[in-house]
């Protein structure tokens, strides 16, 4: 009984909650081709046509199980993917089109996953059941005149994408792990599947062991789903703003990949704090000022890896007055693991210490 206790503590509905999950870049696609990854458990290749529409099919083909990417011979030729193993050519709908010596038959399809692109960042749904979307991504498209080119970081790591997107309403870790001072939070919203959360707080900016300021900062959070959070930054002394998007993608089922996508304005006129900007050429300012926001996110990122690749999931946390809006944080979660999903799989996030930086 009390091991079957100590199970239930541990376990999570499903390693591969149901929702849109990044899967490349538009810029990564236009320099390979042809893609081929581990994906929600799932070995995907991804491909566009000469149109630019993009397919996220799975990597195998349905005629003799022959393998897609491009390690195992397949090609993108024509907008189409070709088999290596007899030639069959599938179109970015996943229906083969063409054979090099019968008709193409009607009932080889490849499995594609639907699609979404937002700011050149490719995104595909996944659901436990093979459900059509149930919701969507945000409807606007950010804009992207006069903002720098997206600065994207990927680490990959054991953990859980429901762990790492808490971090959104966990404001007593900014104080505890990071050092924040004046954490301060100001709502937390769920609709449907949006959870929205904005908060204020206050870090010092360091170079090494050097503190060289400290900054007011208003964040604001914008959550859809698991795998897509897109967090708004003020600087308030500076009258700077960023963007950071913080992507979670389960890969096997135990490690995700987890990216940092940042972005900055182009910056034409800094105010007084930011002068110095003006010393640099205004092509550089803002590429400069991305990278530097990428190395204090990398750095509050290095603080957290150290918590999620050792931590285990506890579905009935013992929360104290501080802990904020876990509990309505988790009760939005539940709607990602579809009612039907019946076998709860353990996960334990960090048996290992596996942890590397991975290409975009």
């Amino acid at each position: 009984m009390l091991d079957r206790l100590k199970h239930a503590d541990l376990a999570m509905p499903s390693p591969f909650p149901e929702g849109w999950y990044l899967v490349a870049s538009r810029r990564a696609l236009a320099r390979t081709g042809l893609i081929a990854k581990r994906w929600m458990g799932t070995e995907i290749v991804v491909w566009a046509d000469d149109q630019g529409r993009i397919c996220v099919a799975e990597s195998y083909c349905p005629h003799l199980g022959a393998y897609l990417g491009p390690d195992g011979g397949g090609a993108v030729c024509g907008g189409r993917l070709v088999c290596p193993f007899h030639g069959f050519e599938f179109d970015t709908s996943g229906q083969c089109v063409a054979t090099p010596y019968a008709a193409a038959p009607r009932s080889a399809r490849l499995r594609i996953f639907e699609t979404r692109e937002l700011a050149g960042m490719i995104f595909a749904w996944w659901s436990i059941e093979g459900r059509a979307p149930q919701w969507g991504l945000p409807d606007r498209e950010p804009e992207q005149d006069d903002w720098s080119p997206l600065e994207v970081r990927t680490l990959r790591f054991p953990g859980h994408p429901q762990e790492t997107t808490e971090n959104s309403v966990d404001l007593a870790h900014l104080r505890y792990v990071h050092g924040y001072d004046s954490v301060e939070p100001d709502e937390v919203t769920v609709d449907g599947h949006r959870l929205l959360s904005r908060f204020r707080f206050r870090r010092e900016c360091k170079i090494g062991p050097l503190t060289f300021m400290n900054v007011n900062i208003e964040a604001t959070a914008h959550v859809y789903g698991l795998g897509y959070s897109f967090v708004e930054v003020h600087l308030r002394e500076f009258g700077l703003d960023s963007r950071l998007w913080v992507l979670a993608t389960p890969v096997d089922g135990e490690q995700i990949d987890l990216s940092m996508v940042s972005q900055v304005p182009e910056i034409s006129s800094p105010k007084r704090r930011a002068a110095i900007l003006k010393l640099l050429p205004l092509r550089w300012r803002a590429r400069l000022l991305n990278k530097f926001f990428v190395l204090l996110q990398q750095h509050d990122v290095q603080q957290d890896l150290t918590i999620w690749r050792r931590k285990r999931y506890r579905p009935f946390p013992r929360l104290c007055r501080s802990d904020g809006e876990i509990t309505t944080y988790r009760k939005y979660c539940a709607q990602f693991y579809p009612a039907v999903e019946s076998s709860n799989q353990p996960v334990t996030t960090g048996q290992s210490d596996n942890l590397h930086l991975v290409a975009d």
